[in-house]
């Protein structure tokens, strides 16, 4: 079975493109913290993988995600096998997403959240209150 379940934070923008059939293909790449423990704990160290997503989560991804937010995927680990320029067969991995979780909360100030219907929002400071 090949699945891999990645958190971390984005290290730049996402890009958005299309094939030529005009299908949307969004990359970017996580960083992921390393856990050290006892003497080797201080300076952190991170992993860095490339996710590529397709379609609606493509163009959703393209929307919400920005530089420094904080994701979750889950997905394929794919080998790629290329030539470089010299001719030297090279090879890159990368996730395959099937799923990405946007963990980094809304920033409040930007659209702030309208209370549900049947209530009425309270001021924490009101004084009247019995709790």
């Amino acid at each position: 079975m090949n699945k891999i379940f990645i958190i971390g934070n984005l290290v730049r923008d996402p890009e958005l493109r299309s094939t030529q059939a005009g299908v949307a293909v969004c990359t970017f790449t996580v960083a992921v913290n390393r856990r050290k423990a006892g003497a080797e704990a201080g300076q952190p160290e991170a992993d860095f993988f490339r996710v590529t997503t397709w379609r609606q989560m493509a163009e959703n991804c393209n929307r919400f995600l920005a530089k420094g937010r904080k994701v979750g995927v889950t997905g394929t680990l794919n080998l790629n096998q290329y030539k470089d320029s010299n001719g030297l067969p090279r090879y890159s991995m990368e996730v395959q997403a099937d799923e990405v979780e946007f963990l980094s909360p809304k920033d409040a100030a930007e659209q702030p959240k309208p209370p549900a219907e049947g209530f009425i929002q309270v001021d924490d400071q009101d004084e009247s209150l019995p709790f």
